[in-house]
């Protein structure tokens, strides 16, 4: 039986989806040659990145999931600005920007500790969230990644919005020649906020 690339995220809205794609329309046109793009339908924050999983492995996670999603309350995010990984210096990865109350690192958090106790492998990197539009691709020249650095200085990105995070979800991937296509096998609902409780800010 085949394995299934796997990974843990949270849904960006279609408005917010669409609100990259026109802030970054010049950046992207000024560097594109140098960048393969994230298709804007495609834009996620990724939680957990679980690698091969087995079918079978498939309702463990569910349930899982529906664990962490329970003890969780719904939060907003807002996403703006433009950076880069590792630095602005060596640009690799171009993200977006995202804000966030203690519910997003709480919720990763507990994504990350119980797939560990599932036994897949922990990440070692710090969450830093953000929101992958790009990667530089890997046979630009020092002076085409000077150019990409250059543009990273000169275009700035104010503020895109708000984003309810209500619900995570695990999805697949499947690798095409066209790109990289998402399937969401689950989804668990949040807790919902009180009206009046501190819950967004804390949770």
């Amino acid at each position: 039986m085949s394995l299934l690339r796997a990974f843990i995220a949270v849904d960006i809205p279609h408005e917010i989806q669409q609100a990259i794609h026109q802030a970054t329309t010049n950046f992207r046109q000024a560097v594109g040659a140098f960048i393969r793009w994230v298709p804007t339908e495609n834009l996620h924050l990724t939680l957990k990145f679980l690698g091969d999983v087995s079918p079978a492995s498939v309702d463990l996670l569910t349930q899982m999931l529906r664990v962490e999603a329970g003890s969780a309350h719904c939060f907003d995010m807002h996403l703006g600005g433009l950076g880069s990984f590792p630095s602005l210096r060596r640009p690799r990865v171009i993200y977006i920007g995202i804000q966030a109350p203690g519910g997003l690192e709480a919720l990763q958090h507990g994504v990350e500790s119980a797939s560990r106790r599932l036994g897949y492998e922990a990440d070692e990197r710090a969450f830093s969230p953000h929101l992958t539009i790009g990667r530089v691709r890997q046979d630009v020249s020092p002076s085409d990644q000077q150019k990409v650095r250059q543009a990273l200085e000169r275009f700035h990105i104010d503020s895109l919005g708000t984003a309810r995070v209500d619900s995570v979800h695990l999805y697949k991937s499947d690798l095409k020649p066209s790109g990289s296509v998402y399937t969401k096998l689950f989804s668990a609902p949040l807790q919902p906020v009180i009206a009046g409780s501190r819950e967004t800010a804390t949770k």
